[in-house]
């Protein structure tokens, strides 16, 4: 779980879905975090094909960094306290055709590695509603290494958190924000907006935040256009470093690599050899446990093609074994309390 994002100013969304977006001349890092032992936070690139001809940092803590030779901007040793979590950094890139400004937030990769994704949040045997931003503090309290969340787009363009296309009879994609704004869920919380339940998420940096793109029950159009509005809410809120991008729908997979070429993108549908992914530049898969057992010599060609393995929804010990033996990327599960049982064996 990796990298991210372009910058993408969105003029108009009509009501029927349709994009009208302007895409301004956009730099883009290859990487958004920083350790003691990874002192290189990533490249900066343009999003043309001008050059980058001279790169300067500003902002409050623009001290912590340096340009390197091939445009790396690297932490400076020694420069930051431990208890600091993560430091925002404005970049102006000069080019043949434009000044590009924009500003990153830079994180402390303190990210587990545990395999665990708590499908929909840590809700089963929480007590949560799924979905809901108690469920996401549940699993980033009981130490997940990600939890996975669905996005819809309301009527008038707002972005919801709901697994299902509808809600106590409601359409998500045929109803206006406010009225969606006015449902209660089973524990009480209000329907989260993508930008609540990302905010919540980025007050710590251990648990990553798998966003499922929901594919649109309108039309292909309004589903790259949710793609669209994702992701310039991602940029908006500095929130590359915490998330991971996952979908039924491989247009819009393929959309959130054409937009951020550094990202991670992961196709769920399961109708697509591994290959097949890398030759579209997905870096991973994210496949139901049946068909991963269909075709078992996948795990062995997901390695050999640098794609990352992530298998749902495992809820018993016999398939986490199996899973753990042929040593996948990330298991999502509606019970992480027992594959985190397993794994701390």
């Amino acid at each position: 779980m990796k990298r991210f994002l372009t910058v993408i100013t969105l003029l108009q969304m009509t009501l029927a879905g349709t994009l009208v977006a302007q895409v301004k001349p956009s730099i883009y890092l290859t990487g958004y975090t920083f350790s003691a032992q990874k002192k290189d936070v990533g490249v900066l690139k343009n999003g043309g094909d001008a050059k980058i001809t001279h790169i300067t940092l500003s902002g409050p803590d623009a001290a912590a960094f340096k340009i390197n030779k091939g445009n790396v901007l690297t932490l400076r040793s020694n420069t930051v306290k431990p208890e600091v979590k993560w430091l925002d950094v404005d970049i102006t890139a000069i080019t043949a055709e434009a000044e590009i400004k924009e500003s990153f937030r830079i994180v402390r990769d303190q990210f587990i590695h545990n395999k665990v994704v708590a499908h929909r949040g840590a809700w089963k045997n929480t007590g949560a509603t799924e979905n809901s931003i108690a469920a996401l503090k549940h699993a980033i309290d009981m130490g997940c290494e990600g939890s996975e969340f669905d996005v819809h787009l309301s009527s008038d363009s707002v972005l919801f958190v709901n697994h299902d296309d509808s809600i106590q009879g409601l359409t998500i994609e045929k109803t206006p924000s406010q009225t969606l704004a006015a449902v209660k869920l089973s524990n009480g919380e209000s329907l989260p907006t993508l930008k609540d339940y990302l905010l919540a998420g980025m007050n710590q940096n251990k648990t990553k935040l798998v966003l499922e793109i929901k594919a649109s029950i309108i039309s292909k159009e309004r589903g790259i256009a949710l793609t669209h509005k994702v992701m310039a809410m991602v940029r908006e809120l500095k929130a590359e470093a915490w998330v991971d991008y996952i979908s039924f729908d491989y247009d819009v997979c393929k959309e959130v690599i054409k937009l951020a070429p550094y990202a991670q993108s992961a196709y769920l549908k399961s109708d697509k050899a591994p290959a097949a992914l890398a030759a579209d530049h997905l870096t991973g898969l994210d496949y139901h446990f049946s068909i991963m057992q269909k075709n078992p010599g996948w795990f062995k060609e997901a390695r050999a093609e640098k794609v990352s393995i992530n298998v749902w929804t495992v809820n018993e010990e016999p398939l986490m074994d199996w899973l753990l033996n042929e040593k996948v990327d990330y298991i999502t599960t509606n019970e992480p309390e027992m594959l985190l049982k397993k794994l701390n064996k």
